[in-house]
């Protein structure tokens, strides 16, 4: 790995963390096989026209649905409503057989959700990541239709691409602010790959629950998602998770998949959805504060570089010129604390910082040669690659 990111650098381990630390959790698009990957900031202006936003029910006012009994099932009306928007999208990469012949094949199928009447949709960065085509099945039946990449983000997981077509039906987005624990909550999305459109309901059974998941590019980060005992399913990726008035309130992302486990799946907040989606299509990509280097956990450091200590997270290289260094933090520093609030492993400090803004000052506290040193640290934007 890069050091021009937070990440961990390529030593190899093989760990297990406690359920409570760390969730076993399977990504739920790649029904042929992973596809995660870097960051894309791919940015493609010009013959858009005007770059929509994603706002709270976007200027549309949602049908509230019945739930007074002799009346049609509320989930009847929300697949009803929401369903058309749904669309199946398919992740294909260039591939060499044992003859040295190239082709493209397909390498997983996720879901996606139409925002934007004009093509815009929204879905999971691990849905689009690696691909070299993304291709895109619309509700009505026609063939697929191969779709840009606007751009993607791999720390929030969330990605937007765009079709070439107009006066498509778009879902509405709600508040997930405003969601209360025991909502109707309904998931809609390409379960396994081949049943499009499949419509799973449950309730909304945690709010602002955290999860760790790994990511090829930052090593294990943490995500705050809803939790929903709706089924989501391998394909499931990128859908939609619409509350009883028909409007999304998630990105259905992850699930748990281990042994005795039953309805723990979890989607991003619209909330969050909106802010990334509006930035990615602005911009082409999300920016994010920056420390500037590698980090290594401790038993990590213990087992591949001979280092042992107690608490805190391996400097393991400052990145010359980057943010850490300028501020006077050295390779071989061990960091404890970022403004007072102690650290024990990289997922740990990137969580934090992201939650800082470009510009800001954070204080780190580390170990240097058996003495404590604090810096200040000026944040920068990470660099795009």
């Amino acid at each position: 790995m890069s050091y021009f990111y937070d990440g961990a650098p390529d030593l190899r381990r093989n760990r297990w963390s406690p359920l409570g630390k760390t969730i076993a959790v399977a990504v739920v698009a790649a029904l042929l096989g992973g596809v995660a990957g870097g960051v894309f900031a791919l940015r493609f202006s010009g013959w858009f026209g005007p770059a929509p936003r994603l706002g709270v029910a976007a200027g549309v006012n949602p049908r509230t649905v019945s739930t007074v009994p002799g009346t049609a099932s509320p989930v009847v009306q929300i697949a009803d409503q929401v369903g058309p928007a749904v669309v199946s999208i398919t992740n294909r990469a260039q591939v060499t057989d044992w003859f040295r012949r190239t082709y493209m094949a397909d390498q997983g199928r996720g879901s996606g959700v139409i925002f934007d009447p004009r093509g815009y949709i929204v879905t999971n960065n691990h849905v689009v990541a690696g691909a070299d085509e993304v291709w895109v099945s619309l509700a009505d039946g026609q063939h697929p239709v191969k779709a840009k990449l606007i751009g993607a983000d791999a720390w929030s997981d969330i990605a937007v691409v765009k079709i070439d077509a107009q006066n498509l039906p778009a879902a509405t987005f709600g508040d997930s602010d405003q969601l209360k624990v025991g909502e109707l909550a309904v998931a809609i999305g390409n379960a396994v790959g081949e049943f499009e459109r499949t419509v799973t309901a449950g309730i909304i059974s945690g709010l602002n629950r955290k999860v760790s998941v790994q990511d090829d590019r930052y090593g294990e980060k943490e995500l705050t998602v809803i939790q929903t005992d709706a089924a989501i399913n391998l394909g499931n990726s990128g859908g939609p998770l619409v509350n009883g008035e028909g409007q999304v309130i998630g990105i259905n992302t992850v699930k748990i998949n281990a042994t005795g486990v039953e309805g723990l799946g979890f989607a991003i907040p619209s909330n969050t959805v909106r802010q990334i989606v509006n930035e990615l299509v602005e911009k082409g990509r999300v920016v994010w504060p920056w420390l500037g280097a590698q980090l290594v956990d401790k038993e990590q450091a213990a087992v591949q570089l001979r280092m042992n200590f107690d608490h805190g997270v391996l400097v393991y290289r400052a990145a010359p010129g980057g943010p850490a260094a300028k501020a006077g933090i050295q390779d071989g520093d061990i960091i404890l604390s970022m403004d007072g609030k102690a650290v024990e492993a990289g997922s740990d400090i990137r969580t934090l910082i992201h939650t800082y803004k470009v510009g800001q000052k954070v204080e780190v506290t580390v170990l240097r040669n058996n003495a404590r040193k604090t810096f200040t640290v000026t944040l920068e934007e990470a660099p795009n690659n």
